[in-house]
């Protein structure tokens, strides 16, 4: 009994060692196909990326070839002929009558059946110079091309740190814009924060990169010059006429203390948070232009549980001499001190609260005090794809307006006339973007 106790020990440990070497050898089985899989899934979903910036470069053609078309004096649109050479009137057809195969049209990239996905192809050369196709069998299966929009949305950053926004509306008239919502700091991306760069009258900044401490909303400056169909140049720099102004200069300071943001204080800024909301009144807009008042900040509370962590609703007085006029409405939005980078935008009401009403049973929008804005930005939205992996992306492009450039810097010469031998004169650089008046 014992010779065979002996060899049921060795059984047992034979077999207790080669389940443990299965388990082992499954679990490297698991984690290889694990990672090969996700390696795999990660090439896809980069080449479907990939794809969908193929259809956003078609669609930067096409809105060129609009844009000349437009240039050109074409008015009338007509539907395509199938002649297979695409004219102005088409284009102009595609963009009022915008589809998936919208831009393929308008380049005149169409499949066989004119109409459905564009193959993307993606090829490599061998040592020899041969190329070789790749089998991902890319493509964008939808790209659709938009110019009225709901709001503004750029990015300012340490090298580009400001935007000039010149308004224009679609269905609306500058006249009747009554505020504005000036949203910055997205937090969709999970980048929170929990500090302030506003604190016992002093501004500090920690930007993203710092590893040490969460990172902070920026300073925005905000700038707006209007004007009514008849002005002078003076007016522009001249203080306020009873509530009205041609310029206001805003300095918004952000921090993460709502007793802060809401308080009158010694300090020199102003308190905005009232009521669960960033307001500033006309009144504290147009006194800005007042060279006779100090242009003090207006300190606004942000937090990190909507979608931008700063959000600032600003009502619009009127201009001097009468009705805001379309052609001369213009904001500058500015990052006044570098950093940190931020994304923001901007909603034009009809209202003092940009209200939108929604049906409770289907979600739907009955009723909205967003004005649509046109021939300012451009939208694309495109779908690409690898395979069976879809990717969708949105893009915004600026319409250019080559009639509005905006003097980033300015020369001022300082000092009496020639004849004033004995005074010094002075030859001033100054960055516009940060003055104010």
């Amino acid at each position: 009994m014992k010779k065979f106790r002996k060899g049921a020990a060795s059984f047992y440990m034979v077999s207790f060692s080669t389940l443990i070497l299965v388990i082992i050898a499954a679990s490297f089985a698991t984690i290889i196909i694990s990672e090969v899989t996700r390696a795999s899934n990660d090439d896809l979903s980069q080449s479907a990326y990939d794809a969908a910036l193929a259809g956003v470069e078609d669609a930067k053609i096409a809105y060129a070839n609009y844009r000349r078309c437009v240039e050109s004096g074409t008015t009338e649109e007509r539907a395509p002929d199938g002649d297979g050479v695409v004219s102005c009137s088409e284009i102009l057809y595609w963009m009022n009558h915008p589809d998936c195969d919208m831009v393929t049209h308008m380049i005149g990239r169409l499949g066989e059946n004119e109409s459905g996905e564009v193959l993307v192809s993606d090829t490599v050369k061998r040592d020899g110079g041969s190329d070789v196709t790749s089998d991902l069998n890319q493509a964008y299966t939808c790209v659709k091309i938009g110019t009225v929009l709901s709001d503004y949305r750029a990015n300012l950053t340490s090298s580009s740190n400001y935007r000039l926004v010149r308004v224009g509306l679609d269905g609306v008239n500058a006249s009747e814009v009554e505020s504005l919502k000036l949203s910055w700091y997205s937090v969709k991306e999970g980048i929170r924060f929990n500090t302030t760069n506003f604190s016992n009258g002093k501004v500090s900044f920690v930007s993203v990169n710092d590893a040490l401490q969460p990172p902070t909303p920026p300073t925005i400056e905000l700038q707006m010059i209007q004007t009514a169909n008849n002005f002078k140049l003076s007016e522009l720099n001249g203080a306020t006429q009873g509530g009205k102004t041609d310029r206001a200069t805003l300095f918004l300071v952000p921090t993460n203390n709502a007793n802060l943001a809401g308080e009158k204080s010694d300090y020199n800024y102003i308190g905005v948070y009232n009521n669960g909301q960033n307001r500033i009144s006309t009144d504290q807009v147009s006194k800005t232009n007042d060279q006779s008042i100090s242009n003090l900040p207006f300190v606004v509370y942000c937090k990190d549980s909507a979608d931008f962590a700063c959000e600032t609703m600003i009502e619009l007085p009127y201009p001097i001499g009468g009705d805001r006029n379309d052609d001369t409405f213009l904001f500058l939005v500015t990052l006044p001190y570098g950093e940190p980078d931020t994304d923001f935008a901007i909603q034009f009401c009809t209202d003092t609260n940009c209200e939108v009403i929604t049906d409770s049973a289907t979600g739907k929008i009955t009723s909205s005090k967003i004005a649509k804005i046109s021939g300012v930005q451009v939208v694309i939205d495109s779908t690409g794809r690898a395979n069976d992996l879809f990717r969708r992306v949105e893009t915004r492009l600026e319409s250019v307006d080559v009639s509005f450039p905006y003097a980033y810097y300015a020369l001022q010469l300082l000092g009496g006339s020639n004849n004033d031998a004995g005074l010094e004169k002075k030859l001033v650089v100054t960055q516009e973007s940060n003055r104010s008046y």
